[in-house]
C-alpha cells in the first residue's frame, strides 16, 4: 500500500536581505521515510528544515502537514522535534532527566515517565547509564541522549540539522548506522540535513539534492548516483567525468572523437548534451585496443586501486583501475553502453567534470549557517 505524504511544501520562497534563499520550492515527503537534504553550504537545505519546523515563515508558499496548512502554527504545536548541530542538553541534569524532560513538561505520571525513559534508553543503547552526568559522556553518547529526548514524545517527524558534524570519522559512521536503525525501528519520518554525499547515500530512502535555493533532483540513492539529472548532481554525488557530446539519435552519442552506443533515448537528433562517465566504469586496455586513447598525467596509488588522471583530446578524465600504471603511459579506454549516461544541457554545463585542476585533498566544508 502506498504511503501518504506527511509533509508538503508548495511554492516556498524565502529571501534574506533581498536575496532569495529558497525559490518556489516544491516538495512532498512520505510518512515513515528517511529523507536527506543534501547540498553545499548556503544551498537552502537548513532554511527548508527551519520552514518545516516553524522557526521561519516563508515569504510565499504553503506548508502542509497532512491536509492541514500550518504556516501560522508555532513550532511547539507542530508534530515535530529537532536535533541541532549542538545537542543543547541540560548540563545540570543526568541522562535520565534529560530524556524525561519533555514528559515532565507535559505533566506525565511517574510510572509513564519511568517506562518511556527505559524504552528510550534501550532504543539508543544507553541502558545502565541513566544516572550519569551528560557532561561526562562522549560525543556519540551525548548524541544518543539528544535522540532519545527528541523521540520520547513520539513526534511524527524528527528533523536533524547536521547532527553528526562534530563527531570524528569512525564515530560518525557508527552513528549513521545507529540513526538508520532507530528510524526503521520507530517508523518515524526522519528529515536529515548534510553536505556529506556518502552520508546521504548510505542512510537515506530518498535524497533531495539542492543548489541555488532549488531542488536539482529527488530520488533514491541508487537513482541519484546512476541517473543524475544535470552536471551539478553528477559532480556533487561522487566523482564524474562530464564531457561535451552530441546525441546523434536514440542510443547513439558522439564525444571525445568517437561515436558510442548508449542506452539513452528521448533526445533531439544532433542535440548537444553532457555525457557522464564514472571513473570506476572505465575499462583500461592497451592503447591500440581502446575506443579512444589517452595519456596518463597523474597516477596515485589508493590502496585497493589506482587513480589516474588521463588526458583525452585536451580534456582530463579521472579513471580508477586495479592495475598499476605510471605517469607518461598511453592507455586505451573502452566504454560499454551501460557506463555512458547522457544528460540534457543545463545552467551547470561546462562548470564541472574536467580534472585539469584536480586535487585529491578532501575539501573541508564548514557547518552550514543559513
Amino acid at each position: 500500500m502506498e504511503k501518504k505524504n506527511i509533509i508538503e511544501l508548495k511554492n516556498i520562497t524565502v529571501s534574506f536581505d533581498g536575496e532569495k534563499v529558497l525559490d518556489k520550492l516544491n516538495l512532498s515527503i512520505q510518512d515513515g521515510a528517511f529523507v536527506t537534504f543534501l547540498g553545499r553550504s548556503g544551498c537552502g537545505k537548513t532554511t527548508t528544515l527551519r520552514v518545516i519546523a516553524g522557526f521561519l515563515q516563508p515569504d510565499e508558499g504553503d506548508v502542509f502537514f497532512g491536509d492541514q496548512r500550518v504556516n501560522d502554527v508555532p513550532p511547539y504545536k507542530r508534530p515535530v522535534n529537532t536535533i541541532f548541530q549542538r545537542y543543547a542538553l541540560f548540563p545540570h541534569l543526568n541522562v535520565f532527566e534529560n530524556i524525561a524532560f519533555g514528559l515532565r513538561v507535559k505533566g506525565a505520571k511517574k510510572e509513564e515517565i519511568e517506562g518511556k525513559v527505559r524504552e528510550m534508553l534501550k532504543l539508543v543503547n544507553l541502558e545502565g547509564m541513566e544516572k550519569r552526568k551528560v557532561t561526562n559522556l562522549s560525543g556519540g553518547q551525548q548524541q544518543r541522549v539528544a535522540i532519545a529526548r527528541a523521540l520520547i514524545n513520539r513526534p511524527k517527524v524528527l528533523l536533524l540539522d547536521e547532527p553528526l558534524s562534530a563527531l570524528d570519522a569512525k564515530l560518525r559512521k557508527d552513528m549513521q548506522v545507529e540513526l538508520r536503525r532507530i528510524q526503521r525501528e520507530t517508523g518515524i519520518t526522519f528529515i536529515f540535513v548534510t553536505h556529506d554525499q556518502e552520508e546521504a547515500l548510505s542512510m537515506s530512502d530518498v535524497v533531495v539534492v539542492m543548489e541555488n535555493g532549488q531542488i536539482q533532483q529527488i530520488g533514491s540513492p541508487v537513482d541519484i548516483y546512476n541517473e543524475p539529472k544535470n552536471a551539478f548532481v553528477a559532480d556533487f554525488i561522487g566523482e564524474s567525468n562530464i564531457i561535451d557530446g552530441i546525441m546523434n539519435r536514440d542510443d547513439t552519442v558522439t564525444f571525445a572523437g568517437h561515436t558510442f552506443v548508449c542506452v539513452d533515448e528521448g533526445f533531439e537528433h544532433n542535440e548537444p548534451v553532457d555525457v557522464v562517465i564514472r571513473p570506476e566504469d572505465v575499462d583500461v586496455v592497451a592503447p591500440g585496443e581502446g575506443m579512444i586513447t589517452g595519456l596518463i598525467t597523474q597516477a596515485t596509488f589508493k590502496g585497493d586501486y589506482y587513480e589516474l588522471i588521463v588526458e583525452v583530446k585536451g580534456f582530463k578524465w579521472m579513471v580508477q583501475t586495479t592495475d598499476a600504471y605510471e605517469e607518461g603511459q598511453q592507455i586505451g579506454i573502452v566504454l560499454v553502453p551501460d557506463s555512458i549516461h547522457v544528460m540534457h544541457k543545463s545552467e551547470f554545463s561546462g562548470l564541472y567534470g574536467d580534472y585539469s585542476t584536480f586535487s585529491d585533498e578532501e575539501d573541508v566544508v564548514p557547518p552550514e549557517e543559513e
